[in-house]
Protein backbone atom coordinates (compact mmCIF):
# COMPACT_ATOMS: atom_id res chain seq x y z
CA UNK A 1 0.00 0.00 0.00
CA UNK A 2 1.90 3.52 -1.53
CA UNK A 3 1.88 6.27 1.45
CA UNK A 4 1.41 9.42 0.62
CA UNK A 5 4.37 11.64 0.46
CA UNK A 6 3.50 15.32 1.58
CA UNK A 7 5.28 18.20 2.43
CA UNK A 8 5.73 17.20 6.26
CA UNK A 9 7.08 14.40 5.31
CA UNK A 10 9.80 15.28 3.14
CA UNK A 11 10.74 17.76 5.36
CA UNK A 12 10.95 15.56 8.18
CA UNK A 13 13.12 12.79 6.21
CA UNK A 14 15.38 16.00 5.49
CA UNK A 15 15.47 16.81 8.93
CA UNK A 16 16.85 13.40 9.59
CA UNK A 17 19.35 12.60 7.10
CA UNK A 18 20.92 15.72 8.02
CA UNK A 19 21.44 14.71 11.55
CA UNK A 20 22.81 11.27 10.25
CA UNK A 21 25.09 13.60 8.33
CA UNK A 22 26.32 15.66 10.78
CA UNK A 23 27.24 12.23 13.20
CA UNK A 24 28.52 10.69 10.36
CA UNK A 25 31.02 13.86 10.31
CA UNK A 26 31.79 13.93 13.47
CA UNK A 27 33.09 10.27 12.97
CA UNK A 28 35.11 10.99 10.41
CA UNK A 29 36.86 14.02 12.08
CA UNK A 30 37.53 11.12 14.78
CA UNK A 31 38.89 9.60 12.70
CA UNK A 32 41.52 11.93 11.37
CA UNK A 33 42.21 12.70 14.53
CA UNK A 34 43.11 9.35 15.51
CA UNK A 35 45.22 9.26 11.79
CA UNK A 36 47.37 12.59 12.07
CA UNK A 37 47.67 12.26 15.88
CA UNK A 38 46.36 15.37 16.19
CA UNK A 39 42.91 17.46 16.09
CA UNK A 40 41.66 18.05 12.37
CA UNK A 41 38.92 20.18 11.21
CA UNK A 42 36.37 18.34 9.45
CA UNK A 43 36.15 18.83 5.86
CA UNK A 44 32.66 19.84 6.23
CA UNK A 45 31.85 22.12 9.18
CA UNK A 46 28.28 21.10 11.12
CA UNK A 47 25.90 24.12 10.18
CA UNK A 48 23.42 24.72 12.95
CA UNK A 49 20.39 26.51 11.25
CA UNK A 50 19.16 29.02 13.33
CA UNK A 51 15.59 30.67 12.13
CA UNK A 52 15.90 34.36 12.58
CA UNK A 53 12.94 35.27 14.22
CA UNK A 54 10.77 38.00 12.57
CA UNK A 55 10.54 41.33 14.39
CA UNK A 56 6.97 42.42 15.14
CA UNK A 57 5.87 46.00 15.65
CA UNK A 58 3.62 46.47 18.97
CA UNK A 59 0.71 47.77 16.53
CA UNK A 60 0.39 44.05 14.98
CA UNK A 61 1.13 42.83 18.32
CA UNK A 62 -1.99 45.10 19.75
CA UNK A 63 -4.05 43.42 16.73
CA UNK A 64 -3.47 40.37 16.96
CA UNK A 65 -4.32 40.65 20.93
CA UNK A 66 -7.62 42.10 19.78
CA UNK A 67 -8.19 39.65 17.26
CA UNK A 68 -7.83 36.89 19.31
CA UNK A 69 -10.05 38.78 22.69
CA UNK A 70 -12.83 39.21 19.93
CA UNK A 71 -12.83 35.15 19.13
CA UNK A 72 -12.48 34.44 22.67
CA UNK A 73 -15.94 36.52 23.36
CA UNK A 74 -17.77 34.98 20.61
CA UNK A 75 -16.63 31.85 21.71
CA UNK A 76 -17.70 32.33 25.46
CA UNK A 77 -21.14 34.10 24.28
CA UNK A 78 -21.79 30.18 21.80
CA UNK A 79 -20.93 28.79 25.34
CA UNK A 80 -23.52 30.42 27.55
CA UNK A 81 -26.68 29.24 28.15
CA UNK A 82 -29.86 30.52 27.08
CA UNK A 83 -31.54 33.25 28.73
CA UNK A 84 -33.98 32.73 31.68
CA UNK A 85 -37.36 33.35 29.93
CA UNK A 86 -36.12 30.51 27.51
CA UNK A 87 -35.10 27.58 29.54
CA UNK A 88 -38.75 27.39 31.79
CA UNK A 89 -40.59 26.20 28.97
CA UNK A 90 -44.17 25.03 30.83
CA UNK A 91 -44.91 21.99 31.38
CA UNK A 92 -46.78 19.46 29.07
CA UNK A 93 -50.34 18.57 30.54
CA UNK A 94 -51.92 16.02 29.83
CA UNK A 95 -55.49 16.29 28.39
CA UNK A 96 -58.67 14.67 30.36
CA UNK A 97 -59.38 12.39 27.25
CA UNK A 98 -55.78 10.82 28.09
CA UNK A 99 -55.78 10.71 31.90
CA UNK A 100 -59.50 8.56 31.22
CA UNK A 101 -57.98 6.56 28.95
CA UNK A 102 -54.94 5.79 31.92
CA UNK A 103 -57.27 5.41 34.50
CA UNK A 104 -59.34 3.04 32.13
CA UNK A 105 -56.27 0.99 31.56
CA UNK A 106 -55.23 0.85 35.31
CA UNK A 107 -58.50 -0.40 36.32
CA UNK A 108 -58.59 -3.15 33.41
CA UNK A 109 -55.27 -4.39 34.68
CA UNK A 110 -56.35 -4.62 38.29
CA UNK A 111 -59.68 -5.97 37.43
CA UNK A 112 -57.62 -8.55 35.31
CA UNK A 113 -55.45 -8.94 38.55
CA UNK A 114 -57.86 -9.65 41.17
CA UNK A 115 -59.24 -12.54 38.58
CA UNK A 116 -56.04 -14.05 38.23
CA UNK A 117 -55.65 -13.92 42.34
CA UNK A 118 -59.11 -14.94 42.67
CA UNK A 119 -58.86 -18.00 40.07
CA UNK A 120 -56.14 -19.21 42.30
CA UNK A 121 -57.02 -18.70 45.25
CA UNK A 122 -59.97 -20.72 44.04
CA UNK A 123 -57.78 -23.91 43.19
CA UNK A 124 -56.30 -23.62 46.40
CA UNK A 125 -59.81 -24.20 47.98
CA UNK A 126 -60.81 -26.48 45.70
CA UNK A 127 -57.94 -28.54 46.57
CA UNK A 128 -58.51 -28.14 50.25
CA UNK A 129 -62.29 -28.68 49.80
CA UNK A 130 -62.76 -32.09 49.96
CA UNK A 131 -61.33 -32.58 53.22
CA UNK A 132 -62.87 -30.03 54.96
CA UNK A 133 -65.94 -31.94 53.91
CA UNK A 134 -65.17 -35.32 54.86
CA UNK A 135 -63.95 -33.69 58.24
CA UNK A 136 -67.33 -32.01 58.80
CA UNK A 137 -69.37 -35.35 57.42
CA UNK A 138 -67.25 -37.11 59.93
CA UNK A 139 -68.10 -34.74 62.80
CA UNK A 140 -72.02 -35.11 62.00
CA UNK A 141 -71.71 -38.80 62.03
CA UNK A 142 -70.15 -38.62 65.43
CA UNK A 143 -72.49 -35.93 66.85
CA UNK A 144 -75.71 -38.65 65.88
CA UNK A 145 -74.36 -41.54 67.38
CA UNK A 146 -72.72 -40.55 70.21
CA UNK A 147 -75.46 -38.38 70.98
CA UNK A 148 -73.61 -36.03 73.08
CA UNK A 149 -74.37 -32.45 74.36
CA UNK A 150 -73.96 -29.41 71.69
CA UNK A 151 -70.54 -27.76 73.70
CA UNK A 152 -69.08 -31.15 73.50
CA UNK A 153 -69.92 -32.09 69.67
CA UNK A 154 -68.78 -28.22 68.24
CA UNK A 155 -65.57 -29.71 70.41
CA UNK A 156 -64.91 -32.85 69.32
CA UNK A 157 -65.89 -31.34 64.94
CA UNK A 158 -63.02 -29.01 65.61
CA UNK A 159 -60.57 -31.64 67.01
CA UNK A 160 -61.41 -33.61 63.44
CA UNK A 161 -60.84 -30.33 61.53
CA UNK A 162 -57.87 -30.26 62.95
CA UNK A 163 -56.39 -33.38 62.30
Amino acid sequence: MPTKVTNEILTAAIEGFEAQKTKINAQIAELREALSGGPAKPAVAPQLQKRKRKKMSAASRARIAEAQRKRWAASKKAAEPPAPEAAHKSKRKLSAAGRKAIIAATKKRWALKRAEAAKTQSRVAKKSAPAKKVAVKKAAAKKTASKKTAPVAAQSAAETVGQ
